[in-house]
């Protein structure tokens, strides 16, 4: 190992009447990692432990005043998702294995193994850790529902505090991204929140004007669609680097003129003009006339793409499938290690857009649940539902640290010789993955 102190594995509670036996308890949690807490009876411990503890409950069942069994119901109530784990006496297994029925994590008969112990606890971290993520994300994704934009990053912070900004500035607006960031949810956005929100917002997508006939109902001076639609509104031009050169001339007088000119008449119109584009090196320099780029871009406004912005993928992922989960009528599901894992790994290249499609399917049951978690397998036997997830939890850990062993098992946060245990019952061919 080397001289770095071991990485914390999360808290533990530990809940113990006998003295020696909490504190050699105490001991072997803190090598393996873990921050403990202790407590010599319940009631001090429930005064302790709320429903926003970030930690799991480590208890002795037989104690004087109140119960282990008593100390978990209670914690239950408080928090189902709470991870407690009951030591107990060989007479006392009978009343565990209840517990382990109505909600407890697991069990463990005294004198118990320290790897048991170790790895009971490392389960239920990781648990725990799921669960608070998910309450977490679900949180802040609901405070922010009608945000624009959601995240944290220093991009997306700003681009929120300009909506304020720009809404009601009669200048016009360039987007920039890459397909999926969500262009046109920003300008909708800024539409909103200012003083033509009153009237029409009316989305044109350029690229798809491939007819005369189309075009000229786009510039017709009478009745209420096109681009007459949106007077006193905004106007919205979706790439309009894909125009056809024809179609940004005619963009370009009305812009700069603020007119339509008839066969006939001129008719003036009154509109917020907002358009997006593909970011400039995607779509070449000559991609919009240099007429109406100069037109347009009194504002540039550039939406990062989720690559750029990776922390900002999760809360994204929880707001996203709470839109989901409302619009397909269904219970949101919790957070899975396999989905958590997919986010943090994938770059996303349909942006916002890959994400919520992603959302949908896991909200209906089809993508994230791997087998880490027992997910969609709740069938399978816990034994094998917990070996599955010890397999992926190791061989993601190596993965992650290019096969670097002992890097592997620090990240793990379990003993050297747990890990070499668990490598050799689950079939892991460690050769095959060193300095992959």
């Amino acid at each position: 190992m080397s001289g770095f102190p071991m990485p914390r594995a999360g808290r533990v509670a530990l809940v113990e009447d006998d003295e020696d036996l909490r504190l050699s308890t105490a001991q072997l949690l803190t090598l393996a990692g873990f921050d403990v807490v202790t407590f010599p009876a319940a009631p001090p411990a429930l005064l302790a432990i709320d429903a926003d503890f970030d930690g799991i409950v480590v208890t002795d069942v037989r104690m004087p005043h109140m119960s282990g069994i008593e100390l978990f119901r209670t914690l239950r109530e408080r928090d189902p998702t709470l991870p407690v784990v009951l030591v107990t006496g060989h007479a006392d297994v009978e009343t565990a294995v209840d517990a382990i029925k109505n909600g407890a994590w697991d069990f463990l008969s005294k004198p118990f193994d320290p790897d048991a112990l170790i790895a009971a606890a490392t389960r239920a971290m990781a648990a725990r850790s799921l669960a608070l993520d998910n309450r977490r994300l679900r949180a802040e994704a609901a405070s922010g529902e009608e945000m624009a934009l959601v995240g944290r990053s220093p991009a997306i912070a700003r681009l929120r505090e300009m909506i304020p900004v720009l809404a009601d500035a009669d200048i016009d607006l360039l987007i920039e991204g890459e397909t999926g960031t969500g262009k046109e949810l920003l300008a909708r956005a800024i539409h909103r929140a200012g003083r033509r929100a009153r009237h029409r917002f009316v989305a044109i997508a350029c690229a798809a004007l491939p007819g005369q006939a189309i075009e000229d109902e786009l510039f017709a001076t009478i009745g209420d669609r096109g681009i007459v639609g949106a007077q006193r509104g905004t106007l919205f031009l979706d790439d309009i680097d894909q125009a056809s050169r024809g179609l940004q001339g005619r963009l370009t007088q009305v812009i700069e003129d603020r007119a339509i000119r008839g066969p006939r008449d001129v008719v003036p119109v009154d509109i917020r003009v907002i358009a997006t584009a593909a970011e400039e090196a995607q779509r070449g320099p000559d991609a919009i006339a240099p007429a109406l780029l100069y037109r347009l871009a009194a504002v540039r406004l550039r939406i990062p793409p989720l690559r750029e912005r990776r922390d900002d993928v999760p809360l994204l992922f929880a707001h996203l499938v709470d839109l989901s989960a409302k619009r397909l009528r269904r219970d949101v599901p919790p957070l899975t290690h396999a989905a958590r894992d997919l986010l943090a790994r994938h770059d996303w290249p349909g942006n916002v857009r890959e994400l919520a499609h992603f959302a949908d399917r896991f909200v209906l049951g089809l993508e994230g649940s791997g087998g880490s978690d027992g997910g969609s397998d709740a069938t399978r036997p816990l034994p094998e539902r917990i070996a599955a997830f010890e397999r992926e939890a190791i061989l993601s850990a190596i993965a992650a640290t290019g096969g670097e062993i002992g890097a592997a098992i620090e990240r793990l946060g379990i003993p050297r010789k747990t890990f070499y245990y668990k490598v050799q019952r689950l079939g892991i061919d460690l050769r095959s993955l060193r300095g992959q």
